[in-house]
C-alpha cells in the first residue's frame, strides 16, 4: 500500500484521468456534484465507512435532496474510490446503502388530449418559429435542448424524416475555484437518443412550403446562425402556455404528453421507447404503461375464464 492518500488529493487525481474520457458535459456534472457535496463532507478523510455514507444519504434526504440524485452522488463516490484504490491510495471496501421505502408514485403530469388539440391548433392558426418548437415536441417526443439545437438540415421533408444528433445545454464549470457557465453544442444524451423519428402528416403539411426557401444551417427555433437555449426557450414556452389558458405544465410535459398520447394509440412499446430515444424498453414501461380499471377488471376475467 502506497501513502494513503485524503479523498480531496484522490478527486484531484481522478478528475485529471476522467477528463480524457467522459463528455465536457459529463465531466461538468461529476465536478458539480463533487464540489457541492463529496468534498465538504469526505474531502478530509482517508477512508470512508458504510456508516458515513449510510449518514450522508439521511442528511442529504432531509435537506430534500431525490433519492436519485443522492445516488448519483453515490456513483461518483464509488468510482472516486476505486481509482484511488486501484492504484493503492486508499483502502475501499463496498457499502450496501439503504433507502427509505417511497410510499407515493411517481405522477408523470401530461396535457389532456383536449388541451394537446387546442395547443396544436393554435399553433398551425398562428406560425412562429417559436412556437414551432412547442408543435415539434408533442409531435416527435425530442427533449428540450434536443429541439432548441435543430437545424433544418436536420429536417428532410422530402423523406419526411427528422434526424435528432445533437442537444444544446448550459453547463457549469469549476476552475481554479471559479465557477463559471458555459452553452454547449454537443451529442444527445446516449447513444440511442441518435435517432430517426418520422413527422406527421400535419407536421409535414406546415414544414415543406417553408423549407424550400429557409437557410439549411439556421437553427429551427430562432430561423438564423445563434440558437436558443434552453432556459430562454422554457420561459418563452411557460408564457405562451400561460397565454393559451393552459394548467402549468413543465416542458418535459410536451415529451410525457406524446408518449402518453403514443400508448392510449395502442403503439407496440418498443417502437415507442426508439422513437424517444430510450436506453432500454424498460424506461419506457415503468414510466408510460400503467394499467387502467377496465384493463385489469378484463385480465381477471380472463383468467378466471380458463379456470373454468
Amino acid at each position: 500500500m502506497k501513502h494513503q492518500k485524503k479523498i480531496s488529493e484522490i478527486i484531484t487525481l481522478w478528475k485529471a484521468d476522467k477528463k480524457q474520457y467522459v463528455k465536457k458535459s459529463s465531466y461538468s456534472a461529476y465536478v458539480l456534484l463533487i464540489e457541492n457535496h463529496l468534498l465538504p463532507e469526505f474531502g478530509n478523510h482517508n477512508y470512508v465507512e458504510e456508516s458515513k455514507v449510510q449518514s450522508f444519504v439521511f442528511q442529504k434526504l432531509e435537506q430534500g435532496l431525490s433519492p436519485k440524485t443522492i445516488k448519483d452522488i453515490l456513483i461518483v463516490l464509488k468510482m472516486i474510490l476505486k481509482f484511488g484504490a486501484k492504484h493503492n491510495f486508499i483502502n475501499y471496501k463496498p457499502f450496501d446503502i439503504q433507502y427509505p421505502t417511497e410510499r407515493t408514485k411517481q405522477i408523470i403530469e401530461v396535457l389532456t388530449r383536449s388541451n394537446q388539440k387546442t395547443v396544436m391548433q393554435h399553433i398551425k392558426n398562428h406560425f412562429t418559429f417559436l412556437n414551432l418548437g412547442v408543435y415539434l415536441c408533442l409531435s416527435t417526443g425530442m427533449r428540450i435542448g434536443e429541439v432548441c439545437a435543430l437545424t433544418w438540415e436536420d429536417i428532410n421533408t422530402d423523406t419526411g424524416i427528422i434526424k435528432v444528433s445533437k442537444t444544446i445545454q448550459r453547463i457549469y464549470t469549476i476552475e481554479d475555484g471559479n465557477r463559471k457557465t458555459e452553452l454547449i453544442l454537443d451529442t444527445p444524451k446516449t447513444i440511442n437518443s441518435i435517432r430517426e423519428i418520422p413527422m406527421s402528416t400535419e407536421l409535414l403539411r406546415m414544414l415543406k412550403p417553408i423549407k424550400k426557401i429557409l437557410n439549411p444551417t439556421f437553427f429551427v427555433l430562432t430561423n438564423n446562425a445563434k440558437p436558443t437555449e434552453p432556459r430562454t426557450y422554457r420561459s418563452f414556452y411557460k408564457k405562451f402556455m400561460e397565454a393559451l389558458g393552459m394548467p402549468k405544465l413543465k416542458f418535459h410535459g410536451l415529451r410525457h404528453s406524446f408518449a402518453t398520447r403514443c400508448i392510449e394509440s395502442r403503439c407496440d412499446y418498443k417502437t415507442v421507447s426508439v422513437l424517444l430515444g430510450h436506453s432500454n424498453i424498460s424506461t419506457t414501461l415503468n414510466l408510460y404503461v400503467h394499467p387502467n380499471l377496465e384493463q385489469k377488471k378484463k385480465a381477471i376475467n380472463q383468467m378466471f375464464r380458463s379456470l373454468s
